[in-house]
């Protein structure tokens, strides 16, 4: 089971929930969410995103938030 896991369960949850294309989190919002602060792993496991239909499209570390998006089937 990833670190992260629950991360992306609840991410799924809120796309499906929502219905739009992209997604901006706090920090604080993702450690409510994953249960634990992001740290560096974060950025070698995000890959595991993609699993789940959706990527990382943008970290902003001055805001301290990060966008997700669905990807595009084509």
């Amino acid at each position: 089971m990833s670190k992260y896991q629950h991360l992306w369960i609840y991410i799924d949850l809120i796309f499906k929930q929502t219905n739009k294309e992209k997604l901006e989190l706090s920090f604080s919002q993702i450690k409510d969410a994953a249960g634990f602060e992001l740290d560096h792993s974060f950025l070698t496991c995000k890959k595991e995103l993609l699993d789940y239909g959706y990527k990382v499209e943008k970290i902003k570390l001055k805001d301290k938030k990060i966008v997700f998006s669905k990807i595009k089937e084509t």
